[in-house]
């Protein structure tokens, strides 16, 4: 069967064609970005598989289901990028993989912790250029520091896990609370006590219209002055121009983000010859208290092995008659 790969990197061929050695598919591979322009290229595939930034709108679901496409796999676990209720109405199902390697995004945010706290991108480029000095790169114990979790599912637990075992003292919030991480000693704590007593505050919930711009002015006010944010989950979970007021007056400290609200047409491309159009990004590029990597907490060895065999796998399933994986519609 045809599957036709939209915003395929050469990390994605790879992956995709060592898991599909047995020849159950044929994979299709698109560089191009899934939109109503691009929709035609997936005319004859039974199944389309996108990721993140695709556009899964309305008006493009509804070219792809007149092109033939009867699936939706999606190779990431979140799905806020699709309208759902388009899918429902036009009879296309949506599958996706719920999980893939949650140590990967974990470790991606505690790098960006450690980094952001001893100031690693300053030193790196301070020696680089034969300046051996040390001002201006003091950091902080982390041990007996305050982390705040929001979003426990397995990517929240996993960093947790982490910074209890730096010695860190470990505040979660989640709707459903994982018996597990308070056993470790991890307690559970409503939304305010966790912004006002977080020295690092890391963001790992899904993006949902009750958790969109979660972090906000208000929010940010109520955090512990000089704190650090670490935002591994979705971009619109922080309003990101209220970022800049809060670390241009000190009360955000520090900010480490892998992913970027307005990222769609930015992260996954090479545009370092094109000017940066988009101010609010130029700007918080400028603070030396920013660490900002392009959406690659993801992408380990071990992460890319388990996407692609879960998603043939998804598609397999589905071929059989089996919902395997499926979102709610």
């Amino acid at each position: 069967m045809r599957l036709t790969l939209f915003s395929s990197k050469p990390y994605d061929r790879d992956s995709f064609t060592a898991a599909n050695q047995a020849g159950a598919f044929e994979l299709h591979f698109l560089d191009a970005r899934l939109d109503l322009d691009t929709a035609t290229l997936a005319a004859g595939s039974p199944a389309v598989c996108a990721f993140v930034n695709d556009d899964l709108s309305a008006p493009v679901l509804a070219q792809l289901k007149a092109g033939g496409t009867q699936l939706i796999a999606l190779r990431s676990a979140g799905y806020n990028h699709v309208d759902l209720a388009a899918a429902q109405s036009l009879g296309l199902p949506v599958v996706r993989v719920p999980a893939y390697s949650p140590h990967a995004v974990a470790e991606h945010a505690a790098a960006l912790v450690l980094a952001l706290n001893r100031r690693l991108h300053r030193a790196f480029n301070r020696t680089r250029e034969g300046d051996f000095s040390l001002h201006g790169l003091t950091g902080f114990d982390l041990h007996g520091k305050t982390v705040g979790v929001i979003g426990t599912g397995q990517i929240g637990a996993a960093f947790a896990r982490i910074m209890l075992g730096f010695g860190c003292r470990v505040l979660l919030h989640d709707p459903h609370a994982d018996a597990g991480l308070a056993a470790l000693g991890a307690r559970y704590a409503g939304l305010d006590e966790l912004l006002a007593s977080s020295d690092v505050l890391s963001l790992h919930c899904p993006l949902t219209p009750a958790t969109r711009h979660l972090i906000d002015r208000s929010s940010l006010a109520r955090l512990k002055r000089g704190a650090m944010l670490i935002n591994t989950g979705r971009g619109a979970l922080v309003d990101t121009p209220a970022l800049i007021e809060a670390l241009k007056s000190g009360q955000l400290g520090y900010l480490g983000l892998d992913v970027y609200e307005e990222e769609a047409d930015l992260f996954f491309e090479d545009r370092s010859d094109l000017p940066l159009q988009d101010d609010v990004l130029a700007r918080l590029l400028t603070f030396p208290n920013v660490i900002i990597t392009a959406h690659q907490a993801f992408l380990t060895r071990e992460a890319l092995a388990a996407i692609a065999t879960t998603t043939l796998d998804n598609v397999a399933a589905w071929q059989a008659g089996q919902a395997v994986n499926r979102v709610p519609l």
